[in-house]
């Protein structure tokens, strides 16, 4: 069982990431499930990838969080024509000391907005490959450490939509989440139309974190106890991927990490001193539906995403 300090402490974090959720969702409203998965996605370390039609907020998203986190951010627009060495930096010969420099590019920052990721080509992509999964860089022979915490959201538009590339399984496989936001409801929409430009709010709200304490909020969420029971039900849940003819191919230890850390989370986030079934239950869909492909049956009359179907078929121990 924890101790009365560590329970202490926990109650002060869920507390913050409570705080912090309340200042986004003015900003983000009517998704503040949404909103809290986005969270979920930070404190278990990982990086959030928002696919949705433009306009709907997923930019708004990444600034307001990175303001009520306090972090440093760099945002990059991702295009056709964008290279590696703009993401990752450059060295530049100085005359004056004979030497090469080399001059950091915006991936050595805290906090990474990809906006409209599928936009670079599979190259450029690639070069954040090493960044999400080491938090460093290596380039020119040379290996940089990236500042921590490191968090890379990335925003995409549907796969359809003129002037976008498909993201590749292994860049998929190195986000934690991937959310949609969706259109919000009539009486949030009309809160919209009738207040101010949401990005201008993000200028009045105050950080509720910094980076020395959302470290040690991580660290919290990390240790949280997670049952041997519970552990059986992740596994059931990755035998049952791979073993079924419902799906392309499997989910990886990666991907059972990814969902043992995001319930670990999301447990913090809720004030549970453990991880629950129901915590894995509600991180499925976020962490496993853009790692599993479904085999196309035409004879099945509903669509069901892979989440669902796990969540349906495999019972809790």
């Amino acid at each position: 069982m924890s101790s009365v300090p560590e329970q202490k402490i926990r109650t002060a974090a869920t507390a913050l990431l409570a705080k912090a959720a309340q200042s986004i969702s003015q900003i983000i409203l009517g998704k503040e499930t949404e909103v809290r998965l986005a969270l979920t996605c930070l404190v278990a370390r990982g990086h959030l990838l928002i696919e949705d039609l433009p306009g709907v907020g997923k930019t708004t998203l990444a600034h307001a969080i990175a303001k009520v986190m306090g972090l440093d951010y760099q945002r990059i627009q991702f295009t056709s024509d964008l290279l590696p060495a703009d993401v990752l930096g450059v060295s530049v010969y100085n005359r004056d000391t004979a030497k090469f420099e080399f001059h950091p590019g915006p991936v050595f920052s805290r906090f990474i907005l990809a906006d409209e990721v599928n936009r670079a080509t599979p190259k450029t992509q690639s070069a954040l490959l090493e960044a999400m999964e080491e938090q460093q860089v290596t380039i020119e022979g040379e290996t940089r450490e990236l500042p921590k915490p490191f968090f890379v959201i990335a925003t995409q538009n549907p796969a359809h939509q003129i002037g976008t590339y498909p993201l590749p399984e292994s860049q998929l496989d190195r986000f934690l989440m991937r959310l949609h936001l969706g259109f919000p409801d009539r009486d949030a929409e009309r809160e919209l139309l009738k207040g101010e430009q949401r990005r201008d709010m993000i200028e009045y709200i105050n950080p509720v974190l910094d980076a020395g304490k959302l470290l040690t909020i991580q660290k919290q969420a990390a240790s949280l106890h997670a049952s041997d029971a519970l552990l059986d039900y992740v596994q059931a849940i990755l035998e049952f991927s791979r073993h079924s003819d419902k799906f392309v191919s499997g989910l990886s230890p990666r991907g059972g990490l990814a969902l043992l850390s995001a319930a670990r989370a999301l447990a913090l986030i809720e004030g549970s001193d453990y991880v629950l079934p129901e915590h894995i239950k509600q991180v499925l869909p976020a962490v496993v539906n853009h790692r599993l492909q479904m085999h196309a049956n035409e004879t099945d009359s509903v669509t069901m995403t892979a989440a669902a179907y796990i969540a349906e078929t495999v019972p809790v121990p």
